[in-house]
């Protein structure tokens, strides 16, 4: 065939993304073994059955034709106002573009604020896709690593000694996948800080911010943050809507209004079905507490379950739907660890080190599993962490 790309070659350079180990628990389980999945964040449960509804209703009421590229005016309403409360900035419509998912946000938000050759700082660490987002765009950037002893905060030394001249964003994630570290506001006015001084945009991936465990705080809402600060969400985790692909951006409305010429050439709009039933769940909170409530409960009975496991340590874990365990004391290499774990106890987890070098020497373990298979898998676990030195000898 004709040579592709180098852009499109160049997305995922190495072949390997570090989603090996959950690939092979799925295709295992799929083969009829008895696999614990604890590998991805999508719900176990189904999409709140008055959403469902919400989109039966209007697919049979003929709403599939084209929309308007920056999203039907009501889902941009209900996004909005869902902004306002997540971001604590008042927000109106024309500040948000919807898009086909989270990921599709963090795209727009990347090809938006980067030329091919400039550079930007991403804070580790990050669920997988970062690295190949900016690859995408053909911009450079610098992982900054926080210390798992510090409970993955960002640092301000660290960020400063990693910006160029040609710096132009910095990418955060808070509540934070893998780690569930929530980041403090402190550490985020220090963030904050450093944007205004080198006039930086920053991308704050906010998807969990129903997930904190507490009060959750936008970068958007501090001084002189509005103006250069791109917020990217979705309605995966927060409604239960993982397949749904409804996500969106928000920020000034010049950058927003730019945007949307994207939408012009990437999606061309979104489903007009799915934009209903997503501005309904969205109106009316659909599933918001109850999902919330759901995963504190999980989060409470894994950290209970894991206390006192053979020389394993909780990291973070403060929020969103992953607990995240130290276990280098036991084994450095985290994806040997995880590879064991699966073919001793028949437990998909993530190696830690698949979201960056400062999650290296852990697991991220998902929350997505009824409480019942969640303590079987503590069990094992807890099992497989007793004999680890013996079996690895």
């Amino acid at each position: 065939m004709p040579r592709p790309s180098s852009r499109i070659c160049g997305i995922v350079p190495s072949g390997k993304d570090g989603w090996e180990v959950h690939f092979a628990a799925w295709t295992r389980r799929e083969a009829g073994e008895d696999i614990i999945m604890l590998s991805i964040g999508d719900h176990d449960f189904d999409t709140p059955a008055q959403t469902i509804e919400a989109c039966v209703t209007a697919v049979r009421a003929s709403n599939h034709h084209y929309t308007p590229l920056p999203g039907i005016p009501r889902l941009r309403k209900a996004m909005a106002a869902a902004s306002t409360l997540c971001t604590g900035i008042a927000t109106n419509p024309d500040q948000v573009v919807a898009t086909p998912g989270g990921q599709a946000a963090l795209y727009a938000a990347v090809q938006a604020v980067l030329d091919q050759g400039d550079h930007a700082i991403v804070v580790a660490p990050y669920y997988a896709t970062y690295p190949n987002t900016f690859s995408a765009a053909g911009a450079d950037f610098t992982v900054v690593e926080t210390p798992a002893e510090d409970g993955f905060q960002p640092r301000e030394a660290d960020i400063r000694a990693a910006l160029r001249p040609n710096t132009r964003a910095i990418l955060i994630n808070t509540p934070n996948n893998p780690t569930g570290a929530v980041y403090s506001r402190q550490r985020l006015e220090e963030l904050a800080q450093i944007c205004r001084e080198h006039d930086l945009w920053l991308l704050s991936d906010e998807v969990y911010w129903t997930l904190g465990g507490g009060e959750h705080i936008s970068p958007r809402s501090l001084p002189g943050m509005a103006e250069r600060t791109l917020v990217i969400n979705s309605m995966s985790k927060s409604h239960g809507m993982t397949g749904w692909r409804m996500g969106w951006l928000t920020g000034p409305e010049e950058m927003i209004s730019l945007l949307t010429s994207l939408n012009l050439v990437t999606t061309y709009g979104l489903p007009a079905f799915i934009s209903l039933a997503c501005a309904e769940a969205l109106e009316n909170g659909y599933g918001v507490k109850e999902i919330a409530e759901r995963y504190a409960a999980r989060r409470t009975v894994v950290l209970d379950a894991m206390r006192g496991m053979n020389n394993v340590t909780v990291r973070g874990s403060e929020g969103g739907m992953y607990v995240m365990l130290d276990i280098s004391a036991l084994e450095p290499d985290d994806e040997k660890f995880a590879w064991a774990l699966l073919d001793k106890e028949r437990v998909g987890v993530m190696p830690g080190s698949s979201f960056g070098q400062a999650a290296a020497g852990h697991i991220r373990v998902s929350l997505c599993q009824p409480e019942a298979v969640l303590l079987e898998a503590a069990l094992r676990l807890r099992r497989f962490a007793s004999n680890y030195r013996r079996e690895a000898a």
